[in-house]
């Protein structure tokens, strides 16, 4: 999943973005709020974590014009502001959740990843696909009992797969929503962590759970018997 933050304090910056990392997010950082909304009006984030008070534009206004635009990315505000009226002019602007400075970059962590889930549908932290179990909170994956070690990669991809059951995922959507703008894209690296996400997730006599579709992409299965 790819995350968008805009936070002008660059220390609180920091840290918020290593500890989504720690956590397999893709982050992008904006300082401002101009960088803010154009980086976020293009459309390609699981989340968006928008601090208030931002130079150039608030972020208050970042949010309210994304909502104008029918972008509907989720979106958690860092505020200072306490107030019972403030609170509810920002969540009646259309954010989906707030945090009060100062606070605890756990409950942060959770609230993103909570975020993430209620975007694409899923209400718990164990996402399931045929004998697949994947949790998102621990970060683990098990097919029929079994734990299936994969690299932060491999675990990355299934979990963007996971949470469009069905749909023809193409090489350049995973690449937008699994790393940041500092990684130098290229659509071959896609190609070799899905085929070893494929081999690791195999079973003999079973149909692929990942299909390759020419051109297209690829589709998770609901594996059955070849």
């Amino acid at each position: 999943m790819r995350v968008l933050l805009v936070e002008d304090e660059q220390r609180l910056a920091e840290n918020i973005v290593a500890a989504l990392r720690e956590t397999k997010l893709a982050v992008d950082h904006a300082p401002d709020g101009e960088t803010g909304s154009y980086l976020a009006e293009q459309g390609i984030y699981d989340a968006i974590v928008l601090d208030l008070m931002l130079p150039g534009r608030s972020g208050q206004n970042v949010l309210r014009n994304l909502r104008k635009r029918e972008i509907h990315t989720p979106v958690l505000i860092l505020t200072a502001q306490e107030g019972k009226e403030s609170i509810i002019a920002l969540l009646n602007a259309g954010a989906d959740d707030y945090l009060s400075k100062p606070f605890d970059l756990g409950e942060l962590l959770a609230r993103v990843k909570a975020l993430i889930r209620r975007g694409k549908g899923a209400s718990t932290s164990v996402l399931r696909v045929s004998d697949v179990e994947l949790d998102t909170v621990h970060q683990t994956v098990v097919r029929r009992g079994e734990r299936i070690d994969l690299s932060p990669a491999e675990y990355r991809i299934l979990e963007y797969l996971i949470h469009r059951p069905h749909a023809i995922v193409s090489k350049r959507e995973l690449l937008e929503h699994l790393y940041d703008f500092a990684w130098e894209h290229h659509s071959n690296v896609i190609e070799a962590h899905v085929s070893n996400l494929r081999r690791k997730l195999n079973i003999a006599g079973v149909e692929p759970l990942i299909v390759t579709l020419r051109h297209r992409g690829y589709r998770l299965t609901n594996g059955r018997l070849a």
